[in-house]
């Protein structure tokens, strides 16, 4: 058993092993973010038919036919693409957000204890004034 005093078991509980478990629950936060919005895959298929809609190409030369079913497969994978940005560009948003605010609690909790010494020091230069 290490014997050391409170001070010393608050320095690393507060310092050393919170900042880990705050660390680790922020990547979790923005793996799961990733797996939600299914970022690696919507990029893997941006450009497949949207909803796997795709249309046949006839048997012989007709035209016509061929023409529409090569329309209808590019406007099948335009929409794709245009669903597949929002939902991308939505999941990046998110993921930024989550970086930011990430920074910041981590950044609170490691200044928690300045900013309470703080506001103690404030609160009785504010009472006596």
């Amino acid at each position: 058993m290490v014997s050391s005093n409170i001070l010393t078991q608050w320095i690393s509980w507060h310092f050393f092993e919170v900042p880990k478990k705050i660390l680790k629950g922020w990547r979790n936060f923005l793996k799961f973010n990733l797996n939600y919005f299914s970022l690696p895959d919507l990029i893997k298929s941006y450009f497949a038919h949207w909803r796997r809609y795709r249309w046949k190409y006839p048997k012989g030369l007709r035209i016509g036919k061929i023409f529409e079913v090569f329309i209808s497969n590019l406007f099948s994978r335009l929409i794709g693409m245009v669903a597949r940005t929002g939902l991308i560009l939505i999941g990046i948003l998110v993921e930024v957000f989550l970086l930011i605010l990430g920074i910041i609690i981590f950044l609170a909790w490691l200044t928690l204890p300045l900013i309470s010494i703080l506001g103690i020091f404030l609160g009785f230069k504010l009472m006596f004034v």
